[in-house]
């Protein structure tokens, strides 16, 4: 995932002068994770440039370019350290367009690794999508295939208000397939379809998408019983019609997400789907997701994060109701 990413921000940066990338390490570092890797050496130093550690700074000055007319990919270095950010992404960057009347847009990109999984230090393994789906005027995406990362990374830096790509860490080299040549565009808010349900379906976005194919692998050889996932992809806005069709064939749901459970966006998949498919639920919906806690310490991460055996015991649950 992470060359898919990388070869995607370039390619935008050849398409289009306007797109310029900063954050912190970006430059000469080429990011923590390498993901901007070579881009100060191709495109220069007026295009890719370092920013002090200040991740407030890092987006105010992207709303400040993207007015002057140019198009930002900003990094946050992990998606934890967007707090000192916040205001200025709820405050200033999700509704410049609303309080401008439309005299003035945001195409920003801010990017951001995400979650656990790889025993990194306190906040650094944060899932904070949440609040950002509860800011009106951002769209928040995140992906889980290297092919989705091209294509949804392409919608978001050609879109013309701002996107937060949220990256899922486990994924950067975890995540190996086949990536399109050429132009590869994922429409924002469709959500993907990665098994076809018929005895149940798993929600899913992130590094908890494998999660829930290998349940949904390990449920099959138990019970023989299809189980469907969807990836959500984009969380604002969510694709609604996707999820209530899916849910009206399967009648079981079960949601997952890494984030802990209180507050997280899987609450709002559930009340959507109370809306707008309850005549099709065969069984109360399970939530499965990290618990009420900061992102905890390496030693006992993997505790602490949605596992397979997790999600097959909701499932066995849904399907035993």
């Amino acid at each position: 995932m992470v060359t898919a990413i990388r070869d995607t921000i370039a390619a935008e940066m050849a398409r289009d002068d306007r797109v310029v990338v900063l954050g912190e390490d970006v430059g000469r570092n080429g990011g923590v994770f390498r993901v901007t890797d070579g881009l100060l050496d191709r495109f220069g130093e007026a295009r890719v440039f370092d920013t002090p550690i200040a991740e407030a700074a890092i987006v105010g000055a992207s709303v400040g370019l993207s007015v002057a007319g140019m198009v930002p990919i900003a990094e946050i270095q992990f998606a934890g350290f967007g707090w000192q950010a916040y205001h200025q992404v709820n405050g200033q960057l999700a509704r410049l367009r609303y309080r401008s009347r439309g005299r003035f847009h945001c195409p920003v990109t801010v990017r951001a690794p995400y979650g656990g999984g790889v025993r990194t230090p306190e906040h650094h393994a944060d899932s904070v999508e949440a609040p950002y789906v509860h800011t009106p005027g951002l769209k928040v995406v995140v992906p889980s295939t290297p092919a989705d990362a091209k294509g949804l990374l392409t919608s978001a830096v050609r879109d013309a208000d701002p996107v937060l790509f949220l990256e899922p860490i486990p994924l950067y080299r975890h995540a190996r397939d086949d990536v399109p040549d050429g132009e590869h565009i994922v429409e924002l808010g469709r959500a993907r379809v990665v098994r076809e349900a018929a005895d149940a379906v798993v929600f899913a976005w992130g590094a908890m998408v494998p999660v829930a194919c290998d349940a949904a692998d390990e449920i099959a050889t138990r019970r023989g019983a299809q189980v469907g996932v969807v990836d959500l992809r984009t969380l604002a806005p969510l694709d609604i019609e996707t999820v209530v069709s899916v849910v009206e064939r399967a009648g079981r749901v079960v949601v997952v997400h890494e984030a802990p459970l209180t507050g997280g966006f899987g609450a709002e998949v559930v009340a959507t789907i109370q809306e707008e498919a309850f005549y099709s639920l065969e069984a109360p919906i399970r939530r499965v997701a990290g618990y009420d806690l900061p992102a905890p310490v390496p030693l006992v991460e993997d505790w602490c994060r949605p596992d397979t055996a997790r999600v097959v015991a909701a499932l066995e649950s849904s399907l035993d109701a």
